[in-house]
């Protein structure tokens, strides 16, 4: 076996498999440091933020936001501990139903995410964008959907692991 080659997989299949691994593990460790960076928070911290930013009232169910940023329950509670600390995001029970908790952006937390998004953008389109051309990034966003979908919390994988 050659070293481009893993077992059951064809030479092709496995140079982009070994792409995709190094962008899963890459991209977000250089995002993350720019973010760190520049704006003292981490990709996932802004990731929350952006998240609720994008929302009517800049509110989400915390299980609704964890399922939104690809996170589980407990990483997103303890992520909202550090938000709240900051003064950037609210918990409130929800009025509709108490049992429920909401996370609330702030006028402190939007005004973060508004500040650490240029920098951001630029990062993203310089990793990711300048690196294709610009009529195979919707081939790509297919594809990778595929894969989200496929990998995600209500794909084939995790209803295996069930």
């Amino acid at each position: 076996m050659t070293t481009s080659e893993l077992p059951g997989l064809s030479r092709e299949e496995t140079d982009t498999w070994m792409a995709l691994i190094g962008t899963t593990m890459w991209l977000p460790a250089a995002l993350d440091l720019q973010l760190q960076r520049d704006a003292g928070i981490s990709h996932f911290e802004y990731g929350v933020m952006s998240a609720l930013v994008h929302q009517p009232k800049q509110t989400m169910r915390m299980k609704e936001l964890a399922r939104a940023t690809n996170s589980a329950l407990s990483r997103l509670s303890r992520v909202a501990d550090r938000l709240t600390a900051q003064g950037w995001v609210e918990r409130r029970p929800d009025p509709d139903d108490g049992r429920v908790t909401l996370a609330v952006l702030t006028r402190e937390g939007r005004r973060k995410v508004a500040a650490a998004t240029p920098g951001h953008i630029a990062t993203v389109r310089s990793l990711v964008f300048d690196q294709l051309p610009p009529d195979r990034v919707p081939e790509l966003g297919t594809m990778l959907a595929k894969v989200v979908t496929a990998a995600g919390p209500d794909g084939a994988c995790s209803s295996r692991l069930k």
